[in-house]
């Protein structure tokens, strides 16, 4: 990939922007095709949450993504380019536009203290097709963001990716991204607001679980009765309240409640945001490195160390659940293998403890090819037994059949590639689709021979009480 050097002292300096902008449109002229012209500049030490709230507009399309507990934070927003698609070829037309946009000839770098880190946002519905017309999120959707705040610890950067065509104003967009910096860098000097106390508390569990009971029921009489060895049951409450609902108060509480897990939020650009805090990666790739994460298999915290060492090891012995998390492990390993990777893992899983449930958990690594495309990936990994069933195609069948709403995003895959081979994609669960005052909270269940539904309800109630505590 082409590099146009400058020195890091100039890094603000509107001339020396402009010169490169005005190499990349010599270019664009050239070639007689678009170009995307990718800036990396240092910020002041920021919260991107800040600036989600303070900067980003309603209308813009956007994608937050934080794991507190790593150090790692990316906010993207406003659009550069984008693609949607459906089908069942989704993954491999999303693939093919990422590449298109990163050959050589098409994206150019500005390099400055480092490399700018141009990364593609990415988020796919559960299902390859909407079961409703009017669903806010397309089967498969992709953009570069025009800008993208990631902080790494204690380190900052903008990463500006600017469109140019024949049409475009140089010193206009020099300019813009001049104002766009010092704009972000104000809220710098702004508090945070995340009020961890809440004044009005919807109860989501007082909403009616006969549908979802009556569901595991005939689930179970099916995996009796069938080949059919698990199937994930999601249930979906609405709640509606008082006033509008805060995204950044609600993200910020999520990050605070649940630092061990990715906070998330991907806005459509029309109002409609799909947020939570998911403790699940499908994968991340750095340096030809895959990590994916078997969780399944499940159990509450205890109110006291001695409790709460109790559930762990009965969970840990316990044989349905151990049952449980084997099957997606093995799903995982032969979906790789297929691949032709070898993944290494440990027999026995571990235990992954959040702020109010503990799952049995299981990273598995492989090292990959170089070229390795991330959505191939994806594509073979989605869905995971955690969140559809086993055998795969026949528990998608009976979800559809089971639940009488559309998943859309949630249990689906939410991440970013970047220009360099690196990914990271996340499972979103836990979560909720807002829109103004109204909100649809998710969560779901593995369903396997010997499940109790009061024990099965429980679990949601769990998980949708500490979703919607956060929400208001």
């Amino acid at each position: 990939m082409p590099v146009v050097p400058y020195r890091p002292d100039c890094l603000l300096d509107g001339h020396a922007i402009q010169s490169f902008l005005t190499d990349c449109y010599q270019r664009c002229i050239q070639d007689s095709q678009p170009k995307i012209a990718s800036l990396g500049l240092p910020l002041a030490l920021l919260d991107p949450l800040k600036v989600l709230a303070q900067v980003v507009s309603p209308d813009e399309r956007h994608f937050y993504l934080e794991n507190s507990g790593q150090g790692r934070a990316t906010l993207a927003f406003g659009t550069a380019l984008y693609h949607a698609s459906e089908g069942k070829d989704r993954f491999r037309q999303a693939q093919k536009f990422v590449e298109a946009w990163s050959r050589p000839t098409v994206l150019h770098k500005l390099q400055t203290f480092s490399q700018p880190n141009s990364r593609f946002f990415c988020n796919f519905t559960f299902f390859d097709h909407s079961q409703n017309a009017d669903s806010p999120f397309p089967a498969a959707s992709v953009f570069l963001p025009k800008w993208q705040v990631t902080r790494l610890h204690q380190s900052c950067t903008l990463t500006a990716n600017l469109l140019i065509t024949p049409d475009t104003s140089l010193e206009d967009l020099t300019q813009q991204v001049l104002r766009r910096v010092a704009q972000i860098e104000q809220v710098v000097h702004l508090k945070s607001s995340y009020e961890l106390r809440r004044a009005v508390v919807l109860d989501p569990t007082s909403s009616t679980t006969r549908p979802f009971k009556q569901a595991v029921s005939r689930a179970l009489a099916q995996i009796a009765q069938s080949h059919l060895h698990k199937i994930v049951l999601a249930h979906a409450v609405d709640i509606t309240a008082p006033h509008p609902f805060n995204l950044s108060q609600s993200l910020g509480r999520l990050r605070h409640s649940h630092p061990d897990c990715y906070t998330f939020s991907i806005s459509n650009g029309q109002g409609v945001n799909f947020i939570g805090a998911s403790p699940e990666r499908l994968l991340s790739i750095r340096h030809n490195t895959l990590i994916t994460d078997a969780l399944a298999g499940s159990a509450p915290r205890g109110r006291a160390e001695a409790e709460d060492q109790t559930l762990a090891e009965n969970l840990l012995a316990n044989p349905k659940e151990r049952d449980e998390h084997q099957f997606v492990v093995q799903f995982l390993v032969r979906q790789l293998a297929a691949l032709g990777l070898r993944p290494s893992y440990r027999t026995v899983p571990e235990l992954l403890r959040l702020a109010n449930i503990q799952h049995l958990h299981t990273p598995i690594r492989a090292m990959l090819p170089p070229h390795t495309s991330p959505l191939r990936l994806v594509e073979a990994l989605h869905p995971t037994p955690a969140v559809a069933g086993v055998p795969t195609e026949a528990a998608c069948q009976q979800i559809r059949h089971h639940e009488a709403f559309d998943r859309a995003l949630y249990a689906a895959p939410l991440g970013w590639i970047d220009d360099r081979g690196n990914s990271e994609f996340i499972v979103g669960i836990r979560s909720a689709l807002v829109q103004g005052k109204q909100a649809r909270l998710y969560a779901g269940a593995g369903i396997v021979a010997g499940s109790d539904p009061e024990r099965e309800l429980a679990e949601i109630q769990l998980k949708l009480r500490a979703l919607s505590e956060a929400l208001v």
